[in-house]
């Protein structure tokens, strides 16, 4: 997947599951102060981040997260990780 890709996946996630207005969600949207995901909401999305991307975000990680930048940052890190392997 490309970062491209997987914004797209999460503006997708955000906006079905969690019913946020599309226009709100860009790279830099902070997830708790701009599109009010709580810590239960973060959860879930975690738990479609690793269905879709087969990534799992662990929860130490997920703690650094503010912004949809963050998350996409991990996940491509994660894939990087794993073709270098």
């Amino acid at each position: 997947m490309t970062e491209n890709e997987i914004f797209e996946f999460l503006k997708n996630v955000l906006t079905d599951y969690f019913e946020i207005d599309a226009n709100k969600i860009t790279m830099d949207a902070r997830l708790n102060e701009d599109l009010d995901v709580d810590s239960i909401d973060a959860i879930d999305m975690m738990s479609y981040i690793k269905k879709e991307t087969g990534r799992e975000i662990e929860p130490a990680q997920f703690k650094e997260v503010k912004t949809i930048r963050d998350i996409i940052d991990i996940i491509m890190k994660q894939m990087n990780n794993n073709e270098n392997n």
